[in-house]
């Protein structure tokens, strides 16, 4: 942004109220024929018209050709100098920003529009930075690692068909059928779903089957069983999204995972020996223990600052957002069905109001920790979000581009970096919290 450009725009202050105000800017008359000026200039130089070299062409005609992305390109100039003097503003603490009404511009003449902005409330943080809390941290025990090694003897040991009633964790060859009528050109994952022949079901969470855990433990080889699948509203094929699906299971056979002993699982491990993978165990369950101490640490931390902020005013839009946040939340969590979709909306009243505590105090605990984030200078790096956006991608099973766009188009991406900046400040005033 030209520096220029930004001093040359007035700004007034206006409708001060808690948490809000109204910013009137004006782009005097010959401060928009300059920018015009530039822009045309900068146009005419890389466009190709009919009978002109680039940059000779007259700027009535770039004028006349190109008017509307023009007066989009200025306008956006002008925005974007406003949104830069608001910054630089140290008394204004911009949380949201919003047109008043839509702004009208014409060419050549003076051009004036009005942000309405959601600012910050005065928040009391104290002496932050001295903050003590008495976490005390668990010790490992040896019952915790032989607790662990027993299921590392399990998760490593290969599967044995057994005789008997089927138990939790099992693997069970099966073939199942259901009442679900496949749409015409239906996928290869959906007809999966719904039908197969000789496939494999295991007896542990993430459920393939909704129910089907519950159905098929106590199952024997040979029996035949139904029960009915209930399809969460969300659920990642749409086509059985909130339905429920009657299926039929035959039973082949039960597989159930042999225990290493401590030789196998040595070998298997790659391990120098039993104790070494106990210390291996010892170290990666103390590095637990600590996490948890670090994470009640924060909690009692944020406990304290938020004791000494007290009651301070919330932003209407931004209470409003959280409120229809933790409303979807609540949603996803209990709608499983078209049932319990009713359902929730019949209560909707009472939903609102667990809604509404839970938002507030998140909301709360966020303005407190951002208050700090500014008066510490804490912010987000590029490189930090990067690898942030990097792990994600990851674990959603897409490309960091892939994510981007997707977060960028709903507006996460300024909630992700609000929230990894709470973060640090979190992790700073708990390393001061614990020191002895």
């Amino acid at each position: 942004m030209a520096k220029n450009l930004t001093e040359s725009i007035v700004m007034e202050k206006q409708n001060a109220q808690p948490c809000s105000l109204e910013v009137a800017f004006t782009v005097p008359q010959e401060t928009v024929k300059a920018e015009t000026a530039r822009v045309l200039n900068y146009i005419g130089g890389v466009a190709q018209l009919p009978g002109f070299r680039p940059g000779r062409a007259p700027a009535a005609l770039i004028r006349s050709k190109y008017a509307a992305e023009i007066d989009e390109e200025l306008r956006n100039r002008f925005f974007a100098a406003a949104f830069d003097k608001i910054s630089r503003d140290e008394s204004i603490d911009l949380l949201n920003a919003n047109f008043k009404e839509l702004p009208e511009f014409k060419t050549g003449e003076e051009f004036k529009f009005t942000f309405e902005l959601t600012v910050a409330p005065e928040i009391e943080v104290g002496d932050y930075n001295h903050i003590k809390v008495d976490v005390p941290l668990d010790a490992v025990t040896d019952e915790e690692i032989e607790k662990r090694l027993d299921m590392f003897r399990s998760m490593y040991g290969g599967y044995a068909e057994v005789d008997g009633p089927a138990q939790a964790d099992d693997m069970l060859k099966v073939s199942y059928t259901s009442d679900f009528e496949l749409p015409e050109g239906a996928s290869a994952v959906l007809r999966r779903q719904v039908t197969a022949e000789d496939t494999f079901i295991w007896l542990s969470e993430p459920e393939m089957i909704p129910g089907v855990i519950a159905a098929l433990t106590g199952a024997e080889k040979g029996g035949e069983y139904h029960f009915a699948a209930a399809y969460p509203a969300d659920y990642r094929e749409a086509a059985l999204a909130g339905k429920t699906v009657n299926y039929t299971v035959k039973v082949a056979a039960i597989q159930r995972r042999a225990k290493l002993s401590d030789e196998e699982l040595v070998a298997k491990s790659g391990a120098e020996s039993i104790e070494a993978f106990r210390q291996t165990i010892r170290q990666s369950c103390e590095m637990e223990h600590a996490a948890r101490r670090r994470e009640a640490a924060g909690e009692a931390v944020c406990k304290r600052l938020l004791e000494t902020a007290g009651d301070f005013e919330l932003p209407k839009p931004l209470l409003e957002s959280e409120i229809q946040s933790e409303l979807q939340r609540m949603a996803r969590e209990t709608v499983k069905s078209e049932e319990d979709a009713e359902k929730f909306k019949a209560g909707l009243d009472e939903h609102r109001k667990t809604a509404e505590t839970a938002a507030a105090a998140k909301l709360r605990r966020t303005l407190v920790l951002r208050k700090i984030a500014r008066l510490e200078k804490i912010a987000v790096e590029s490189g930090e979000l990067e690898a942030q956006m990097n792990s994600m991608s990851r674990h959603y099973g897409c490309t960091t581009k892939q994510l981007r766009e997707i977060m960028e188009k709903n507006g996460a991406m300024e909630e992700l970096k609000l929230d990894m900046a709470n973060a640090k400040v979190i992790d700073k005033l708990v390393a001061a919290a614990l020191e002895a």
